[in-house]
């Protein structure tokens, strides 16, 4: 079994990821730590969790865990990644890991340097939904693919909210750019060449809340939209020469509505949809992050993959100051 400790109280962890580890079959949560003990120790009785600690750096010190979870704000990211690494404990943070793609140099060398697993917790990669569409694509069951359509919106314009504080890594493109990015590069495995885009900013915040995105991956496209202010959408179609590939839920599997994934396949005459009732994409995270760092076979995120997605970020920062192509 893996012991994991949670760096921080963050709601991520409270409702999603902490439950799911203790639903896994090989990690479990062993200690909770908060700079301040009394919220730690709330968090640990909730889940029977036997440990509580005061401060971060106490927990990294102690012999009860042998890796954490990051769920602090983005800019936080990087500092405790190498400050768990150099404690020799295995890592897994929450996306974005950085916010920009030079940074995870710096992860790299700390991970080899100490001999630790550090990953980002791109849950989707470990989704059946997402495993289907590659399993799908790599088939050619829709042909040859030419265009993969994306939107991912929510409204928030509270000015407590870290997705509305620059100075914590809040912005649209972190929050929720990353998992069209993500998503595409993982089911094609593909990269993209260079990029397009318009970004419109909070006058208020300062935050990116709308941005406008044209991809060229060479055999195909990628276009999408994502907004932190606009109505609550999700999709991701993958449209081929012989048909195309609808995600139901693309990315809060388990949450934002059926888990399934319709193909179409026109050449052939067929429409079949898969469905996946209970995906539970961040227990079957725990468990491959888990099997991975206590030396098994597992298929996790690579801090490589971080930091060529996050190169695609950057890439789209640059574009919207830009008229035309900005290569990635």
């Amino acid at each position: 079994m893996l012991r994991f400790g949670i760096l921080s109280t963050a709601k991520i962890g409270r409702d999603a990821v902490v439950p799911a580890i203790q639903d896994a079959e090989n990690c479990v949560v062993s200690a909770i730590a908060s700079r301040d003990f009394s919220r730690a120790r709330e968090m640990a009785d909730r889940f029977s969790v036997p440990h509580a600690f005061g401060s971060y750096e106490e927990m990294l010190a102690s012999d009860v865990i042998d890796a954490v979870y990051i769920p602090l704000p983005t800019s936080q990211h990087v500092e405790w990644s190498l400050k768990a690494a150099a404690a020799g404990k295995h890592v897994l943070c929450e996306k974005p890991i950085s916010l920009k793609a030079d940074e995870i140099d710096q992860l790299i060398a700390a991970r080899d340097r100490h001999g630790v697993l550090i990953a980002e917790a791109f849950m989707v990669t470990y989704a059946p939904v997402w495993l289907k569409v590659r399993e799908l694509l790599a088939s050619g069951a829709i042909g040859r693919l030419r265009h993969v359509q994306g939107a991912f919106t929510y409204f928030n314009r509270d000015p407590s909210n870290m997705r509305n504080i620059p100075e914590l890594g809040g912005g649209g493109l972190p929050d929720i750019g990353v998992y069209p990015t993500i998503t595409t590069r993982f089911s094609t495995g593909r990269e993209p060449i260079r990029v397009q885009a318009t970004t419109e900013r909070d006058k208020e915040f300062g935050t990116d809340i709308y941005s406008t995105v044209k991809a060229d991956f060479g055999d195909f496209d990628l276009t999408f939209y994502i907004s932190t202010q606009l109505a609550a959408r999700q999709l991701m179609v993958f449209h081929g020469t012989d048909g195309f590939i609808e995600v139901k839920s693309p990315f809060n599997a388990d949450r934002w509505g059926a888990e399934e994934v319709e193909l179409t396949d026109q050449k052939h005459g067929r429409s079949e949809i898969f469905r996946f009732p209970d995906s539970r994409q961040y227990r079957r995270q725990a468990e491959a992050f888990a099997k991975k760092a206590l030396g098994g076979d597992a298929e996790v995120v690579s801090l490589e993959s971080s930091a060529a997605n996050q190169r695609f970020i950057d890439a789209i920062y640059r574009a919207s100051e830009k008229d035309g192509w900005e290569t990635v």
